[in-house]
C-alpha cells in the first residue's frame, strides 16, 4: 500500500538500543506506511532537547518507555504541550506515568508530585513501585464501555505486554479524575492500566507497551489510532493553511 497521508511525529525518548520498545519503532513506522497508508514522518527527541524544541510543530508527540528519563523536565515539557496545543498524544510505560505526573503538577495543582523512581525520599509520589513488577510480564487489561480506549481495541478485554515496575498511587484516582483524566483501562485487580483525556482529539496513555505486541509485523491498534489522530490533524492544518 502507498502511503497517501502523512504526519510529523515527534519520537520522544532516549533512544538506546538496549529499550526493546525503541528497536521495535522503525519496522512499525515501516508496517504504518505499507499496510494501513500512513506516512509517519518521524523524528527522534532526546528528552534533554525537547524543552529547546518546537514540539508543537508536530502532529503527533509520542513519549517511549525508558525511564528514568535524561531529563524529567522535557518528558514533562513533551506531554504539557500536547495536552494544551491538542496534538495527538500517545504515552507508553514511562510515558503514561510521565502523562499522570505532568497532568497532576499543571492542571490539578500538585506542584511537588513526584516519580518514586527519580526521587523515591519525595513526600508526595504520585508514581510508586507496583506491588508486583510487571517486568517481562503479560496481563489482561479490561477497558470501559463507551471510552476512546474501547473504541480503539474494539473489544472490552485484552492482553497486553509490559515491561515496569512503577504505576499511579490510587490514592490520587479521585483527584486527577475531579479534573478531567479518564482511567479506562485496568487490570484484574483494579489497578489503573490506560488513561485517557477528555475534551482532547486523541490523548492516551498506557502502562503496557504496545510496540511489544506480536513480533513487531502488525500495528497495535493503540499505535494505529495515534497515527491516525496524527494524520487528522496533518490535514486540518493544510487546510487551514490553504485557506
Amino acid at each position: 500500500m502507498t502511503a497517501t497521508r502523512t504526519a510529523r511525529i515527534a519520537l520522544v525518548g532516549d533512544r538506546s538500543p538496549h529499550v526493546r520498545s525503541h528497536t521495535r519503532i522503525p519496522g512499525l513506522l515501516e508496517v504504518l506506511r505499507d499496510r494501513h497508508g500512513i506516512g509517519a514522518d518521524a523524528y527522534w527527541v532526546p528528552t534533554p532537547d525537547a524543552t529547546a524544541t518546537d514540539l508543537a510543530g508536530f502532529d503527533g508527540i509520542w513519549l517511549l518507555p525508558g525511564s528514568p528519563y535524561q531529563s524529567e523536565e522535557g518528558a514533562l515539557h513533551a506531554v504539557r504541550v500536547a495536552r494544551e496545543h491538542g496534538i495527538a498524544f500517545l504515552g507508553t510505560c514511562g510515558g503514561f506515568q510521565h502523562l499522570l505526573l505532568e497532568f497532576a503538577r499543571s492542571v490539578c495543582g500538585l506542584a511537588d508530585a513526584s516519580h518514586g523512581e527519580s526521587d523515591p525520599d519525595a513526600d508526595r509520589q504520585l508514581i510508586v513501585p507496583l506491588a508486583c513488577s510487571l517486568v517481562g510480564h503479560e496481563g489482561a487489561v479490561n477497558l470501559s464501555p463507551g471510552s476512546l480506549a474501547e473504541r480503539v481495541f474494539g473489544v472490552e478485554r485484552s492482553l497486553e505486554r509490559y515491561h515496569c515496575a512503577y504505576g499511579l498511587d490510587h490514592g490520587y484516582l479521585p483527584e486527577l479524575t475531579r479534573h478531567g483524566l479518564r482511567f479506562t483501562g485496568f487490570d484484574d485487580d483494579g489497578e489503573v492500566r490506560v488513561a485517557e483525556l477528555d475534551g482532547h482529539p486523541f490523548l492516551m496513555g498506557t502502562l503496557f507497551q504496545p510496540e511489544l505486541a506480536g513480533d513487531g509485523r502488525r500495528c497495535h491498534v493503540v499505535i494505529r489510532a495515534f497515527a491516525e489522530a496524527a494524520v487528522t490533524l496533518a490535514g486540518h492544518r493544510t487546510g487551514a493553511a490553504a485557506r
